[in-house]
């Protein structure tokens, strides 16, 4: 039974403090809160400055939106969807939402770009961008250099040649674009939306090790034998591909 009743705790929208959020020009700020679902009464980001949004949040309510020019609203990547729902507000031009897959390292792959769905209701909007592109993939790693090769005798003895370079590695690919749904009223001008679902570019390749160097007699004063040829540079991996596109749907109510 206590286990049922955490569920519903932790599952009920939960409304910050006074219900207002405001980011001052030119700041940035972190939203708080471990809540899935928050509401807001009020909520806005000044000309200029930034807000973000933890990625245990899946869904955000506001009653009042502002956004002033170049306003930046930040969501942390996420395999869970992400809802905006506002009731009504003003965008102002320049204005970005961002929900992007995660880049790639050595020990995982690019994430893609979180599922976004947003509903204006009574909004204006000059201009905005939702951007849900997929990660970059990692690079490839550089191959490793070549050993040096053994020297030979002053008079007799061959010197050895140096060891080939390691080959570099593949980049890795990039990640999947996000998925967006754009929920708006029947007379909303759509053209002030603008939604960028491309892949993650792929991770560059990695460099070929140098060549070893030949052997060489050391030491001699009068003669020595001839010093070993230097080893190949490794060849160059494969760059990664880009990820797979994500896709727009818009739906008018």
């Amino acid at each position: 039974m206590r286990k049922v009743a955490l569920s519903m705790v932790l599952l009920a929208p939960c409304v910050l403090a006074d219900g207002r959020v405001s980011v001052e020009p030119h700041n940035l700020l972190r939203l708080a809160g471990n809540a899935e679902i928050l509401v807001l009464e009020r909520l806005e980001v000044a000309d200029q400055a930034s807000l973000l949004i933890p990625a245990t949040v899946r869904e955000l309510h506001v009653e009042e939106l502002r956004l002033g020019e170049n306003a930046y609203i930040g969501v942390a990547p996420s395999e869970q969807a992400f809802l905006l729902d506002v009731r009504q507000g003003d965008i102002g031009p320049g204005s970005r939402i961002a929900a992007r897959g995660v880049s790639g390292n050595m020990q995982r792959y690019a994430g893609a770009g979180r599922t976004l769905t947003l509903r204006l209701q009574r909004v204006t909007v000059a201009d905005l961008t939702l951007d849900v592109r997929g990660g970059q993939g990692s690079p490839g790693y550089a191959g490793l250099g070549g050993a040096y090769g053994q020297p030979g005798g002053c008079l007799w003895g061959r010197a050895s040649r140096g060891h080939d370079g390691q080959d570099g590695g593949d980049g890795r690919n990039g990640g999947p674009g996000g998925q967006v749904r754009v929920e708006i009223p029947l007379n909303f001008p759509a053209e002030s939306l603008h939604a960028d679902v491309d892949g993650g570019a792929g991770g560059p390749a990695g460099e070929g090790g140098s060549g070893g160097k030949g052997g060489a007699s050391k030491g001699c004063w009068l003669y020595r034998t001839d010093a070993g040829r230097d080893g190949r540079t490794g060849n160059p991996g494969k760059p990664g591909l880009p990820g797979i596109p994500g896709a727009v749907d818009v739906v008018r109510f």
